[in-house]
């Protein structure tokens, strides 16, 4: 399965209907489908071709989205880089992935020469922008210019294990590593959140502000577009303007970190605007407390709330938290501590440190397979054959599952304290911390 056939049959049977809303810039499906097939017909006249790689480094836009599906169409390889990383950062995942162009946006053209001059890779830099093409440094191409000067070209005859993007993860054990996801895996872990959270149907509208260069941002554009919903863009979250982006363009679906929903549930005129129109609101990086749910069931009625657990070698589709679990007798359960159920397509099992199956309730090793698997690190080939045992990814997570299937996250293995033979567990320790009313609380992480 490859991921351009939703953008083909959206507009074919969506053509008039908007795919892409970012600012004043509108863009039909059919209008997307012709510029996805120029982008991709100017790689080819850039030279690119089947598995080089492509890097972006820009904040969330409409254009992003079209630099994903034409380097899906054409089968060159995406590397979105992390807009958070330093310059030495940025020159490790450029010198590590070796991309040929590099598509930047105004906010980090600053980079762009210094990455140019220390990765030999590099031929040509892209700007993004529209309302900056004209005042371009001659060293950048336009992007617009590269839609006008550039027919469309064919899709190219791509294979679901055809590797489709690195995406790097955090680096928060020393260097980051890339992660292998082929056209299979980001298409199945859509499918799922399709699924999942409900995302059927070409009424969709999704307001996306988690960053694109994330697996957890980018998969709900995918997820949208496999029923030829609509994608507004914001590039970066500001509570008043993303209120006032639901109301606008009756938004049904949005993605967010329990930080953003603490801002939002902080806004003393929120009950002015109209959220009648959304439907889902999908958390995830962290679980929320029981007294944030109750606030947000209070303050949003109408409106499905569901945590997902997820990390990038798995596209990151893991587990669902559903929302009949967010409610107030869901909170009372108890089980809203939990991570919540396998994800469509997903099995999980909690393994002991040689792999066999641990009995419900024992604390082991979190263990994923399925179609959404990674297909390894780039070039590295131990820390691969580290990861992926047996057919089963290994998160590195410790927890444990109940009678009914229920994942309960208690710490990151690396992070475990033996102390007179017993485990501690860093989380627990943190929660005692955090029970105390002189400390301020956050999130603990949940994606890698």
């Amino acid at each position: 399965m490859y991921l351009t056939q939703s953008l083909r049959r959206s507009a074919q049977t969506r053509a008039g209907h908007l795919a892409s809303v970012d600012g004043s810039e509108r863009w039909t499906w059919s209008e997307l489908l012709d510029r996805v097939g120029r982008m991709a017909g100017a790689f080819k006249h850039l030279g690119l071709r089947a598995g080089d790689r492509v890097a972006v480094l820009a904040l969330n836009s409409a254009r992003y989205k079209e630099v994903y599906y034409a380097a899906f169409w054409s089968g060159v390889v995406i590397v979105p880089l992390n807009t958070r990383w330093s310059l030495e950062e940025l020159v490790y995942g450029v010198g590590d992935s070796e991309p040929r162009a590099l598509y930047v946006d105004t906010e980090f053209l600053k980079f762009a020469d210094p990455l140019k001059a220390r990765c030999p890779s590099l031929e040509h830099i892209v700007l993004m922008d529209a309302a900056a093409d004209k005042s371009a440094e001659s060293t950048c191409l336009a992007y617009e210019d590269l839609i006008v000067q550039n027919k469309a070209e064919k899709p190219a005859l791509v294979a679901g294990s055809d590797l489709a993007m690195i995406c790097y993860t955090g680096g928060t054990t020393g260097r980051s590593k890339g992660v292998m996801l082929s056209q299979l895996s980001l298409w199945s872990s859509a499918m799922a959140l399709t699924a999942d959270r409900g995302l059927v149907g070409p009424k969709a509208v999704s307001l996306h502000v988690l960053p694109l260069f994330h697996i957890g941002g980018v998969q709900n554009v995918f997820a949208t577009g496999i029923h030829g919903g609509m994608d507004v863009f914001h590039s970066a979250f500001e509570p008043k303007a993303f209120l006032g982006a639901i109301s606008q363009h009756h938004v049904t679906h949005v993605v967010m970190v329990p930080t953003m929903i603490r801002m939002l549930l902080d806004q003393p005129d929120i009950a002015q605007y109209d959220l009648s129109s959304l439907k889902n609101l999908y958390y995830g990086a962290a679980p929320m407390s029981e007294a944030q749910i109750r606030e947000a069931v209070q303050k949003l009625p109408g409106v499905e709330m569901q945590q997902g657990y997820g990390q990038t070698e798995l596209s990151p589709h893991i587990s669902t938290l559903w929302p009949e679990y967010h409610t107030p007798a869901g909170v009372e359960a108890s089980r809203v501590r939990s991570a919540g159920q396998a994800g469509r397509c997903v099995e999980i099992i909690i393994a002991d440190p040689t792999g066999n199956e641990l009995s419900r309730g024992e604390v082991g090793e979190v263990r994923v397979r399925g179609p959404h698997m990674m297909l390894g690190y780039w070039r590295k080939p131990e820390e691969t054959a580290a990861t992926i045992v047996d057919g089963w990814i290994r998160t590195g997570d410790a927890g444990y599952m109940d009678e009914d299937g229920f994942v309960f996250l208690v710490d990151r293995l690396k992070d475990l304290i033996v102390s007179g033979g017993e485990n501690v567990y860093s989380a627990e320790v943190e929660n005692a911390l955090a029970s105390h009313p002189s400390v301020a609380t956050g999130g603990r992480h949940r994606c890698a």
